[in-house]
């Protein structure tokens, strides 16, 4: 299978993978290992994560911002040390406000690594992006399946020495991570060199309508050099300040609500399996077992429904109905029948799953095709503010809807599914839209 962005491409997918894997150790211990190292009780450890969470928001914006002005490589590169330092960090303290604080640093790198990464691969995956990110995401849920894995397989031993040694892990796979981002090629940037006042040429970074014609192989040089498009200037408010582009702010806020898949499998199936249906609660795991191996055997497949603005807005309804078949699922499962609760939990979680491979396809394709490539980093980093909000207000939506029952669900999916055809007309192709800002492509030469 051929990736896109070239040997870059594939170093970045190693990223991924290494990331993933190192969050996964301990993702799955990170609860164990404040109460039982360092001590903490169920309420600091929710006052601590729900601190951290709440600076972690920021992250997205600034490094966006910050990747518009300054080289990406180094950037991101040195956001994985921090992620590193704040990991290591933890070890030396039991005090709660001095681990509040290092948690705090450790969420803002965490979150502003994820929209650099992604724009990393915007730019060197160019109109191939949506095929990339879909790999890019099979991927990452291998690496977190094997990290999962092996903290599983730790844990057995039952030491507190154990999770240190875990946590140890998580902060060398990010100094992996730096390593291998220093070894890739600086991608092209449309914001860097426009900022310069330089001529614009093509190389395969990301188009404001996602159908550039650069060849997308790496970051290094491309083909058919294409000077700015007059009047490309004469929109500063809409093309490069995101907290001016109103259509671009509501679409990130309906982003909020299409992101509740998370929370739903997190939380959300976990907890009505246990309390409103009569299933075993064996089942939860393996229903979360199943989301996984789905997404890395379908994900790719996927890919086709986004590459371009046009099909990724074409497929708002299939998500839509994917929602609401989802919600319906979730409301047949409170039933006395053993058999049809675990049969309509089952659907639920296929449901789901695969709203949550189309959701990564469209969102991926519009959050990119609606940014100018002037501004791509700081649109994005607005864009992020949404998944990050979702990991804030996804848990109170969930358990709103399981304290509703049945009906709670039937809402929940229904209003997911209003909330996707709002989006497919709110960024539709039209004179008003940055959809149909002129493509703008540069080149670092």
């Amino acid at each position: 299978m051929q990736i896109p962005g070239g040997p870059d491409g594939r170093r970045m997918l190693a990223v991924a993978f290494v990331d993933k894997a190192g969050s996964g150790l301990w993702g799955a211990t990170a609860a164990l290992y404040f109460t039982y190292v360092a001590g903490l009780s169920t309420a600091e450890i929710g006052l601590l994560l729900g601190v951290s969470g709440a600076v972690g928001i920021a992250g997205p914006p600034l490094g966006g911002l910050l990747a518009d002005r300054i080289p990406l490589r180094p950037l991101l590169a040195a956001v994985q040390v921090l992620r590193a330092v704040a990991s290591l960090a933890l070890l030396a303290g039991t005090d709660l406000w001095v681990l509040l604080g290092i948690a705090a640093v450790g969420s803002l790198g965490d979150r502003a690594s994820a929209v650099l990464t992604k724009l990393y691969a915007t730019r060197i995956a160019g109109p191939d992006r949506s095929h990339y990110q879909a790999v890019n995401r099979t991927m990452s849920n291998v690496g977190w399946a094997v990290g999962g894995l092996v903290a599983a397989a730790a844990l057995t031993t039952g030491t507190t020495a154990v999770y240190r040694w875990l946590l140890t892990g998580d902060a060398l796979s990010f100094v992996a991570v730096a390593l291998l981002t220093l070894r890739c090629g600086e991608p092209p940037s449309a914001s860097r060199r426009v900022a310069r006042g330089g001529p614009s040429a093509s190389t395969g970074s990301g188009t404001g309508s996602g159908t550039g014609s650069a060849s997308g192989t790496g970051g290094a040089a491309g083909a058919g050099a294409q000077e700015l498009p007059a009047g490309a200037e004469a929109r500063p408010a809409r093309t490069t300040n995101p907290w001016r582009d109103r259509r671009y702010l509501a679409y990130t806020v309906t982003e909020i609500f299409l992101f509740l898949d998370d929370s739903v499998f997190k939380m959300g199936l976990a907890l009505w399996a246990v309390t409103a249906t009569t299933v075993p609660h064996g089942l939860v795991p393996l229903l979360l077992v199943l989301n996984n191996v789905l997404v890395v055997c379908f994900q790719v497949p996927f890919a086709r429904f986004g590459t371009t603005p046009e099909k990724a807005r074409g497929t708002l309804p299939a998500l839509a109905a994917a929602f609401l078949a989802g919600g319906a699922a979730l409301a047949a499962s409170a039933t006395d029948s053993r058999w049809l609760a675990a049969t309509a939990l089952t659907l639920a979680a296929i449901a789901f799953t695969v709203a949550e491979m189309l959701h990564a396809t469209v969102s991926w394709e519009l959050s990119v095709a609606l940014a100018p490539p002037t501004a791509q980093g700081a649109y994005l980093g607005v864009h992020g503010l949404a998944q990050a909000a979702q990991r804030s207000a996804g848990p109170l939506a969930v358990t709103g809807a399981i304290a509703a029952g049945p009906l709670g669900w039937l809402a929940f999916g229904a209003g997911l599914s209003v909330i996707c055809l709002a989006q497919r007309r709110l960024t539709r192709d039209d004179d008003e839209t940055a959809l149909s800002v002129p493509r703008i492509t540069v080149s670092e030469h």
